[in-house]
């Protein structure tokens, strides 16, 4: 008897230890940014151009996310959840889906992966944020970098 608990708690162990292993894996791999081909370019150089009116920068997070650590100075709050994002952000560019558009999230994951969808979707010149606001190992991000915030409730569109 003390033998049959004893296997049963080690495949409780080893099972155990195999789904920890496994919600780590997939932790990892949807943290890991696509591939973009696009453009790139860093926060610093996002606010630069944003301010100067060469690109049109979207702060792509929740609007949790922006309560959080405020919206980049220059950028246009657009939560990428929307069922219409590709309808709005088209209304942002004035209908034209080859203006410069820069794409900016938390740590560049979610702005990859939409930045191909978008590149899929007929906008020819869009643009990743890698580094995000909050840093990834493409850069220190938005917020350490220093740039400025504004703090606001609302979404652009």
């Amino acid at each position: 008897m003390a033998d049959k608990l004893s296997r049963t708690r080690r495949w409780v162990l080893l099972g155990g230890g195999t789904a920890v292993a496994a919600g780590f894996a997939i932790r990892e791999y949807r943290l890991i940014p696509q591939d973009y081909a696009g453009g790139q370019i860093s926060a610093a150089e996002a606010h630069e151009l944003a301010l100067s009116g060469d690109i049109l920068l979207v702060d792509i997070r929740t609007p949790r996310e922006w309560r959080a650590t405020g919206i980049g100075d220059g950028a246009q709050p657009l939560d990428m959840r929307r069922e219409d994002f590709e309808q709005a952000l088209t209304q942002l560019t004035n209908g034209d889906r080859g203006a410069p558009v820069a794409l900016i999230c938390a740590r560049g994951v979610r702005s990859a992966r939409l930045s191909n969808r978008l590149t899929e979707a007929g906008f020819t010149h869009i643009i990743d944020v890698p580094e995000g606001m909050l840093g990834s190992a493409a850069g220190p991000g938005w917020v350490r970098a220093g740039l400025p915030v504004q703090y606001s409730t609302g979404e652009a569109g």
